[in-house]
């Protein structure tokens, strides 16, 4: 991301405004968030129908992954061929490249502290239906701030309250300073490729926007400098379809001001 010095304001808005239409197309993508109608832990399912989904999808009690039983009759597709059979699924990567499908529904597996779910992705749902764009604040340019990552000696994993209600590990990579009239700390995960993000909220959270945000700043440079972008918060998944599994903020991440800045909550008709 580029130093707030390296551009002009109206540069900067500019940026802002191509992100902000990037996020609306892929949030109302045919197998975007809205198109998320349900997540279904097979654990739950001990005759292994899913509502409204044909076949019967059970744990492989002696491997690792999920059985799909299926007539041809039932409608399902495998790699885009009439499936009849039983075959054996390991996790999907996302709903774009679900391997069944049911119509136009995208069936991705996936997997959780060790237990297995189907979700269904449906470009004909409700949600996408309804949905008229992201509400955001303004873009104000005091809300791009300077930021030091310090990582842990180790990685920290604290359980935090889900959207589902149950509680679960996340993974903390270090601490992200920002400094706005004063310094702020939040713990922050680290991706793959050393790309930070953060779960927060603030005083504006469950008012002005949505309970709480994401925060993906980047990559920090060799010194752990970065540029964080308030102006880039994030509403999470759940935002807009209530079976993603989000987490909530770790202790610590709640900021003593109201974030002005970044997306509010989703907007309907």
């Amino acid at each position: 991301m580029e130093r707030l010095s390296d551009m002009s304001t109206s540069e900067a808005r500019q940026q802002w405004e191509a992100w902000r239409e990037q996020r609306v197309e892929a949030v109302s993508a045919p197998y975007g968030p809205l198109a998320l109608t349900g997540t279904h832990w097979l654990a739950d399912l001990p005759d292994g129908r899913i509502p409204d989904i044909p076949g019967r999808w059970t744990e492989d009690p002696v491997g690792d992954g999920v059985l799909l039983t299926a007539e041809a009759g039932d409608g399902l597709t495998l790699a885009g061929q009439a499936f009849d059979g039983v075959a054996r699924l390991g996790p999907d990567s996302g709903a774009e490249t679900a391997r069944v499908a049911h119509g136009r529904r995208k069936l991705p597996v996936m997997r959780r502290e060790g237990r297995w779910a189907v979700r269904v992705f449906d470009p004909e749902s409700a949600g996408r239906a309804a949905f008229a764009g992201i509400d955001v604040f303004d873009h104000d340019a005091d809300w791009v701030l300077p930021g030091l990552f310090r990582p842990y000696e180790r990685e920290q994993t604290v359980e935090v309250a889900n959207a589902d209600g149950r509680e679960r590990g996340l993974d903390l990579a270090g601490e992200l300073v920002v400094g706005f009239r004063a310094e702020y700390t939040l713990r922050v995960a680290a991706e793959a490729d050393g790309a930070l993000w953060a779960v927060f909220a603030d005083g504006t959270s469950g008012t002005s926007s949505y309970r709480f945000r994401f925060l993906r700043p980047g990559i920090p440079d060799a010194e752990g400098r970065l540029t964080v972008d308030f102006n880039r918060a994030l509403l999470p998944p759940c935002a807009f379809a209530e079976h993603f599994i989000c987490p909530f903020p770790p202790p610590g991440n709640r900021l003593p001001v109201d974030v002005r800045a970044g997306e509010r909550n989703p907007l309907t008709r």
